[in-house]
């Protein structure tokens, strides 16, 4: 997978979208420090122990490095950055029951536009599955040879601990 680059200058959020979404009880924002550990959970539970980790040290910052999508006090997925390295954007994801709807769009395009407030000009998507969906959403470009990338090195950790 390769990794993406978005310029933040350029960036449009879907504005009327993320009012509809109001208007359904969709609501964008930051975890609570209370939350923190429930979300981490979450994210273990339905995804993966390095995507738990990275949750973990993006929303025990502070401010928190990313949103969360709620509806009626249910978690929808959440969105994050600065979490394997500085400028790197990700991991996101929504729940299965709820994809389609548009949530993930909007995670990305608000997290990034957070991103943008916090000082940063560019992004990185890192590891792209989709690179289609990162092109449209957001305008990302493929950066040549970023294959493996930052992971390249990475720990290949057993279930066992072994």
């Amino acid at each position: 997978m390769t990794d993406m680059l978005v310029r933040l200058y350029d960036l449009a959020v879907d504005w009327p979208a993320v009012m509809a979404h109001q208007q359904q009880g969709i609501h964008y924002r930051q975890p609570l420090g209370s939350e923190v550990d429930w979300i981490v959970q979450w994210v273990g539970d339905r995804f993966s122990a390095g995507w738990r980790s990275e949750v973990a040290i993006a929303f025990t910052q502070r401010p928190p490095r990313g949103l969360i999508a709620v509806q009626e006090g249910e978690l929808l997925g959440f969105a994050c950055y600065d979490a394997a390295a500085l400028g790197l954007f990700g991991p996101m994801a929504v729940a299965e029951p709820h994809r389609g709807r548009g949530i993930g769009r909007l995670l990305l395009q608000l997290t990034l536009a957070q991103m943008r407030s916090a000082g940063y000009g560019y992004a990185v998507i890192g590891w792209v599955a989709s690179e289609a969906f990162y092109a449209k959403t957001v305008g990302a470009m493929p950066i040549p040879d970023s294959r493996p990338g930052l992971w390249q090195t990475a720990l290949r950790i057993s279930r066992s601990g072994s």
